[in-house]
């Protein structure tokens, strides 16, 4: 067995029980590749202003829909937990001696992670609502 195989890494993750600080890296580089991904496309799409207009112009319809209203919600979940894990892992860098307040930093993230993404579904859900017709 390879320890490059993609296959192995992913199961070898799933085995491993590190925790609370292997649960926090997982959600961190998944949340980190969703906001790479966004910004991947959004570079793309924002250069068809100058080259393309008629698909920008055809892009702009197609993000209006459901299903990129729900990506949104998903991008906004990405955005403020990778942030927020992002302070954690910063203050710990600087200050190696909350190392042993890890657990509780973790369970502070997800704590703000709540209050964040509440306030982000109230202001965001009625437009994804509207958008489907529902209100």
């Amino acid at each position: 067995m390879s320890t490059n195989n993609l296959g192995l890494t992913l199961e070898q993750s799933v085995k491993y029980q590190g925790r609370f600080g292997q649960w926090a890296w997982i959600f961190h580089r998944l949340s980190g590749l969703g906001v790479l991904l966004f910004l991947t496309i959004h570079i793309i799409d924002t250069s068809w202003v100058y080259f393309a207009p008629s698909m920008y112009a055809e892009a702009l319809k197609l993000y209006k829909s459901v299903p990129f209203g729900i990506g949104e919600l998903l991008l906004a979940a990405a955005l403020i937990y990778h942030g927020l894990n992002g302070i954690r892992v910063a203050l710990v860098d600087f200050e190696p001696n909350l190392t042993q307040y890890h657990r509780h930093m973790w369970i502070a993230v997800w704590a703000l992670f709540v209050i964040g993404y509440a306030v982000t579904l109230w202001i965001m859900v009625p437009e994804l609502l509207n958008a489907a017709g529902l209100i």
